[in-house]
């Protein structure tokens, strides 16, 4: 087996693993499976999350060792984006969490720091479709959720969104300007 083939059939194998311990407390906090398809995906070399996935190594050993006890992920090491927004775009997540669980705050910092990231957010967070990513607005920030009628892309919504609160109306996310679908997020949202 090859490199590649091997990075994948490994992540494959993490994902099972990890799916399977989220799916049998998923009941709980549905936060299980997101951060289990998250932290998969990263295991693939997917997304632009540090090896902490934005939370600093203590907070990310505590959530694996809470949510995944024995099931050791074997992370991409990468240095953390940073961008000023950050303590911003943490605010406006958490100041529309759901308030039903604590692992709502680990969801708001891994996501601000993706909003880093140079692709679409659900590809920066290294997850395997969109609407996995809108599944993860619904359950921790559902007023956020529900204020995207138009469904725009969840970094430009972000975005529009905390600039708007700053009073700025004309606000695209700081790697809008280098993504291939520029056109698609920018022409109108139906």
């Amino acid at each position: 087996m090859n490199g590649p083939d091997r990075l994948f059939y490994r992540s494959w194998l993490l994902a099972e693993l990890l799916l399977r311990h989220a799916a049998e407390a998923a009941a709980a906090d549905p936060n299980r499976m997101l951060l289990a398809s998250l932290i998969a995906g990263q295991a693939a070399g997917k997304g632009c999350l540090p090896a902490h996935f934005g939370l600093g190594t203590a907070r990310a050993a505590q959530m694996l060792a809470e949510y995944f006890p024995g099931d050791a992920p074997c992370a991409t090491e990468r240095d953390a984006l940073e961008i000023p927004e950050f303590e911003d775009l943490q605010k406006l997540l958490l100041d529309h969490r759901a308030g039903e669980r604590e692992s709502e705050r680990w969801i708001a910092d891994i996501v601000a720091t993706a909003c880093a990231g140079s692709d679409h957010l659900w590809q920066d967070l290294g997850l395997g479709s969109r609407d996995e990513l809108t599944c993860l607005m619904w359950v921790n920030f559902p007023k956020l959720a529900r204020d995207n009628v138009d469904d725009m892309k969840w970094k430009k919504f972000l975005y529009r969104r905390f600039c708007s609160l700053e009073g700025i109306y004309v606000c695209p996310a700081p790697s809008c300007g280098e993504c291939v679908d520029y056109a698609k997020c920018f022409g109108p949202e139906n």
